[in-house]
């Protein structure tokens, strides 16, 4: 199969934004393979445009809580028309439609998707922009079918894993890829404009229109079993999947059921409050014990929007994004399919993962936090794999973002070709101490400007020089301070977060 994250954005505007002078500084490319610190201004500099210097959006869209700016009804109508202008595109020869672009509208099973969705769909239809629903459907189900109906834009309403309370706005070009950072400051700049809605709006005649589209999730379910070798099933395999209340309620479940498996879902029933509640991807204890109870052979978890994956052995012991991304790597080496021989991830992977990796003469590069920014330097790079300790997995000769189901199924089939336990065949290296600490602050606070922490942070970083990774940064989607220590002394791990945390609170 081709893979799609070697062709170019061809969306106006936005093409010549995706190489720019400052992409060297943006990504860390680990050569040597030695341990490193990461500052909290390098990692800073890892991103052109960070969340702090942009109104709106952070490293994955626009989140907050719902029915609280920047979560309104205004805002999102707001921002839809300011997309719409920056990126629709004339099509002459849209079949039935002649003339309207197209925008697609998928969203998690957050109760406040609902208000999200039609003032969403109300902004692009004001700007003569023909309107697919798909309802509650996974984040890269959206990502695909804005390439399969050749629309200009994807829309994914969610936050992800957060909480029911907060909701999101996720963009897609038409090509199926999350938009640079500075075509969403181009969409910013258009939200502030006091004529955005008034200007050159379409005439009657030339108002959108909406439809609902059916068959949503059966295109999405034949796509990810696209991807599972053929001839191959899962036949034999009990699998517990834990939906997270989330998006994949319906399509996880379905998947590996056509796929032969014996299959047990959990968490398949939102009510619009409980996505992510003790469950899915970011809470793994009722999949683990669920696992055991039922001496089920794996356990998957996805989460609210379905774009990660964690992964559950027959001991109900965690296997994280770090070990998966290892065993994949290796997996598709053996088989001369990984592209160069490289895998991106960012700087929060394990070094244990990179000393593995190393030893398999398998490069490492790193990039900052940030699905988007992994994709961004393995379309650079012509990478095919990709991802995050986090569980966002891209298999880009797939798909163009992280992709948790179609990630399951690819470890899946290892299980079945390889024929062992998942505790023996999926924990492939020994990860290095690491912890991770999150520190919460008051909007407005700019905690790691502060002389007083930047002082901590270079006394941190020269106690753990060559002896393993500090990264101290500011969370794109929250207002919180992420401590990540790691080092192969936990003695040193613990004071080091203890210092910087003391510090960081006080400021």
């Amino acid at each position: 199969m081709n893979n799609p994250l070697k062709s170019q954005t061809r969306i106006p505007n936005i093409a010549k934004l995706h190489k720019n002078a400052d992409e060297k500084a943006r990504m860390m490319a680990v050569k040597d393979h030695s341990p490193i610190t990461v500052s909290a201004a390098s990692a800073n500099d890892a991103a052109p445009l960070s969340p702090q210097s942009r109104s709106y959006f952070g490293t994955d869209g626009i989140r907050g809580c719902a029915n609280i700016f920047p979560m309104t009804v205004d805002m999102a109508l707001r921002v839809a028309m300011a997309t719409a202008r920056v990126m629709k595109r004339d099509q002459t020869n849209t079949i039935g439609h002649a003339g309207h672009s197209r925008v697609l509208i998928g969203k998690d099973t957050r109760s406040s998707g609902y208000m999200l969705e039609q003032a969403m769909a109300a902004g692009f239809l004001a700007m003569g922009m023909e309107v697919v629903l798909t309802g509650p459907i996974p984040t890269p189900a959206v990502a695909m079918l804005t390439r399969s109906l050749r629309a200009d834009i994807g829309v994914m309403i969610s936050a992800s894993h957060n909480k029911f309370q907060d909701n999101g706005i996720k963009l897609f070009g038409h090509d199926g890829y999350k938009l640079p950072d500075q075509v969403e400051h181009e969409i910013e700049e258009w939200i502030d404009r006091d004529d955005l809605t008034t200007l050159d709006l379409p005439t009657p005649e030339h108002i959108g229109h909406a439809t609902r589209m059916e068959d949503a999730v059966g295109r999405y379910v034949e796509f990810v079993k696209s991807s599972f070798p053929r001839g191959q099933t899962l036949n034999g395999l009990k699998i517990v999947v834990d939906c997270a209340h989330g998006a994949a309620y319906r399509v996880a479940p379905l998947a590996l059921w056509e796929l032969e498996a014996d299959v047990i879902a959990i968490s398949t029933h939102p009510n619009g409050r409980n996505i992510n509640h003790e469950c899915g991807a970011t809470h793994t204890d009722l999949l683990r014990s669920k696992v055991v109870e039922m001496g089920a052979d794996v356990g998957i978890a996805l989460d609210g929007d379905a774009d990660r994956l964690i992964m559950v052995d027959e001991h109900g012991e965690v296997i994280d994004g770090d070990q998966l991304i290892a065993l994949l790597a290796t997996y598709y080496a053996a088989q001369g399919k990984l592209a160069h021989k490289t895998v991106v991830t960012t700087v929060m992977s394990n070094l244990g993962m990179e000393r593995y990796l190393a030893a398999q003469n398998i490069t490492l590069l790193r990039t900052a936090v940030g699905d988007r920014y992994v994709v961004e330097r393995m379309r650079d790079g012509g990478f095919n794999l990709g991802g995050e300790q986090s569980g966002h997995i891209i298999l880009s000769d797939f798909g163009t973002t992280g992709d948790g189901l179609m990630a399951a199924l690819q470890v899946l089939s290892i299980l079945k070709d390889r024929g062992g336990k998942a505790s023996d065949l999926l924990r492939v290296f020994t990860a290095v101490p690491q912890k991770l600490k999150n520190i919460k602050f008051e909007s407005g606070r700019k905690p790691l400007d502060q002389p007083e922490v930047q002082e901590a942070i270079k006394l941190a970083e020269s106690k753990i020089a060559g002896t393993g990774r500090l990264l101290v940064r500011a969370s794109g989607t929250e207002p919180l301070i992420r401590i990540m220590v790691e080092a192969d002394d936990p003695n040193l791990i613990d004071k080091i977060i203890q210092d910087l945390s003391v510090i960081i609170e006080k400021n």
